[in-house]
């Protein structure tokens, strides 16, 4: 049997397709990672805090406020008028200065091979997703663990519903009749009235206190994007 070999010509132009592949895959994988990085925020759901609108395990894409650091002319104000009561938001409770382009696109080529599990900028201990009830200057209070709010100028106090640009349910949990109703985990709170760069944060499983009725209101600082897509599981895809 003869042996077959391909002329040099054959051999160049068949490597020269390679190199033109491999750098075809690494411009789209290094355009993905940029995008990524600087737009948008890919996030994997831990726990039940966001219950029942959004499960353990569920993955949602989030928009990016990074991106807002490569241009001077945008400031807080324009971030902070991005966002509407009712945005299923992500808190970073102990955010740093924004890290340089180059390192967070680094970050999200380490979070594409991790599965969004490994990053070198967050620590996943304080990111947390959270629904946005309260904007500055308005009054919040809350009863049988339900919000109630008087927006900025406003004479009326209605509930987070009849407020929220979205549509969502809540967990509310069953109490002891007697418990303390000083406690957070009561439902139930006084009124407050949120400062100029000032947010309220709460989840959906009321139970859950480890947003505002805790931590206090929250800065524009310490939000890192909004919701915008849950891509899994594909039988509850859809915007959020």
């Amino acid at each position: 049997m003869k042996r077959k070999y391909s002329s040099f010509s054959d051999q160049k132009s068949q490597l020269l397709r390679v190199r033109w592949i491999i750098f075809i895959v690494l411009i789209v994988f290094l355009f993905y990672t940029s995008l990524t990085s600087l737009f948008f925020s890919m996030r994997v759901l831990e726990n039940e805090s966001m219950a029942p609108n959004l499960r353990s395990g569920e993955r949602v894409l989030f928009s990016s406020h990074a991106f807002y650091s490569l241009f001077p002319g945008f400031n807080q104000e324009n971030i902070s008028n991005s966002l509407s009561r009712g945005d299923i938001v992500l808190v970073n409770m102990f955010r740093e200065e924004a890290s340089g382009v180059l390192f967070r696109i680094l970050d999200g080529t380490i979070r594409f091979f991790t599965a969004q599990n490994v990053s070198i900028i967050e620590n996943n201990e304080n990111i947390f997703i959270k629904r946005l009830i309260g904007l500055p200057g308005d009054e919040i209070s809350m009863t049988n663990f339900v919000i109630r709010v008087r927006a900025r100028g406003s004479v009326f106090s209605i509930t987070e519903f009849e407020v929220s640009e979205h549509d969502y349910t809540l967990d509310i949990p069953h109490l002891p009749a007697l418990w303390d109703s000083s406690l957070p985990f009561s439902g139930n709170m006084d009124p407050i009235i949120l400062g100029e760069n000032e947010f309220f944060v709460i989840s959906d499983d009321r139970s859950n206190t480890n947003d505002s009725r805790t931590w206090g209101p929250v800065s524009i600082n310490n939000i890192s994007g909004k919701a915008l897509f849950r891509y899994w599981p594909l039988s509850r895809m859809g915007r959020l």
